[in-house]
């Protein structure tokens, strides 16, 4: 999977640069959210605007990256999703417990 992670200076941001996120490739997200938990980040934005289709296995592994984050008292943001992912969030009802944002300067806000 293509991801990019970029640290700024109190959250990593994570660009997930693949048109899909299913079965295939949603462990290495996770792994990569995993991954930079054990490093200390605690704060996390992943740009999904290159993704334009999500099954519940990228769902999953969105949610293993909120619980993290919790669980460390930060902040977990999804940023700039495609009309079907979006579609899919709020159809599982996640959009009532994921921070969603539409442009990355309110998900940098959220983090201050």
């Amino acid at each position: 999977m293509s991801i990019t992670i970029e640290e700024k200076s109190n959250y990593s941001l994570l660009k997930i640069k693949e048109e899909k996120l299913n079965s295939v490739n949603s462990p290495d997200l996770k792994s990569q959210l995993v991954t930079l938990n054990k490093q200390g980040s605690k704060n996390i934005v992943v740009d999904m605007n290159d993704v334009k289709f999500c099954d519940s296995s990228g769902l999953s592994a969105l949610l293993i990256g909120n619980r993290l984050c919790k669980e460390m008292e930060g902040k977990f943001v999804i940023n700039s999703l495609q009309e079907m992912v979006q579609k899919m969030i709020e159809i599982s009802q996640l959009d009532k417990v994921l921070h969603i944002t539409n442009e990355l300067n309110q998900a940098e806000e959220m983090m201050n």
